[in-house]
């Protein structure tokens, strides 16, 4: 089973609060969960790796074989297809965690949209981050 996981993690301030968000689609569009969580003070770049990760974790739960990860992070998107080195120190282990997590599936892909083509996950991070008072 393919599931799309729309995937999103902002901080307000670089560092500052923090919040993840995964939206799972079947590839025809149809939500099959959501989850969000308020994950500390970091930078933006941790909460996308974590927000991928959040999103590995929920298309598993739903049983996936096959995962397409959709970010609105070039960055992380192009870390993880190799296209870009990871010279951060901080961000190494993320990605390590992160690759490895996908080697887990049958089949996975990474890409990245504009913000406004991520909605969904957006709102959601908002929220998390709205409930803290952040």
């Amino acid at each position: 089973m393919k599931v799309v996981v729309h995937v999103d993690g902002g901080s307000r301030g670089n560092p500052g609060p923090a919040a993840v968000a995964a939206v799972a689609t079947t590839p025809e569009g149809g939500e099959l969960a959501d989850r969000n969580a308020y994950i500390g003070e970091t930078t933006n770049n941790v909460a996308e790796y974590r927000a991928l990760m959040l999103g590995l974790e929920l298309a598993r739960e739903l049983g996936a074989s096959e995962v397409e990860v959709v970010n609105d992070s070039e960055l992380v998107a192009r870390q993880i297809g190799g296209e870009y080195k990871v010279k951060q120190a901080h961000l190494k282990p993320l990605h390590a965690e992160a690759s490895a997590a996908l080697r887990e599936f049958d089949a996975w892909a990474v890409r990245s949209v504009r913000r406004e083509q991520n909605e969904r996950a957006d709102e959601l991070v908002n929220e998390a981050l709205d409930a803290r008072g952040r």
